[in-house]
């Protein structure tokens, strides 16, 4: 089953006690032109790592993992993660924070363009990913072969919505052709709900949405 986790914003849930896999502080600015962003809210982390279902065997991709706060909650529950990052300061924080830890031979962080590099095999997609790219991001996954389990992925809103939204939509486009046509076996027939996680019912694979 491929899923889709669309959209959210960082300031979704709030977790009750702090786990061990917390945001750091960081002395470093993010690049607002890569389309950066940091998933700082420990509740938001939890929610996106529950959705994805990860077993204990699986191998993780994660796109654009930045500090690593989503990045440490799945190394607790999966085999390994394979992160792609561009920023080499992102790298260079990412093994640190892992150095020492029992986590550090089961990350393997890869410095490249996720988009020009070619993906090393996996059975589960976790990434809250630079908008920037999110477009030719979504076109490589959903021709990836071969099919991955499970995808869970943030999305800013309007692009989650343009790619759910229906025929005669002002919204409609290639995009939300593409991830409903039957070839992919993705006919999302669920709107996103405001604040909420919500499932879509579909076919196989099927897209899970959440929203801000």
């Amino acid at each position: 089953m491929t899923s889709f986790l669309t959209p959210a914003t960082s300031n979704f849930g709030k977790a009750k006690k702090k786990p061990k896999y917390a945001k750091r502080q960081m002395a470093f600015s993010f690049e607002k032109a890569r389309g950066q962003h940091i998933l700082k809210n420990p509740g938001v982390v939890t929610k996106i790592v529950d959705k994805a279902g990860i077993k204990p065997t699986d191998i993780v991709l994660e796109i654009g993992p930045g500090t690593g706060n989503l990045t440490m909650a799945l190394l607790e529950r999966c085999k390994k993660v394979v992160a792609f990052e561009a920023d080499g300061r992102m790298v260079a924080e990412l093994k640190k924070r892992v150095l020492g830890t029992p986590f550090k031979d089961r990350l393997v962080v890869i410095h490249q363009d996720f988009l020009k590099a070619k993906i090393p095999f996996f059975n589960v997609c976790v990434a809250n990913i630079p908008y920037q790219i999110s477009s030719p991001l979504t076109f490589k996954l959903l021709t990836h072969r071969p099919i991955f389990r499970c995808a869970v992925i943030m999305y800013q809103e309007e692009f989650a919505r343009r790619m759910c939204c229906k025929p005669k939509s002002n919204l409609y486009c290639r995009l939300s052709v593409n991830c409903q046509s039957e070839s992919l076996r993705s006919s999302i027939s669920s709107a996103i709900s405001s604040g909420s996680l919500s499932r879509a019912r579909c076919g196989q694979p099927c897209s899970q949405l959440l929203s801000s």
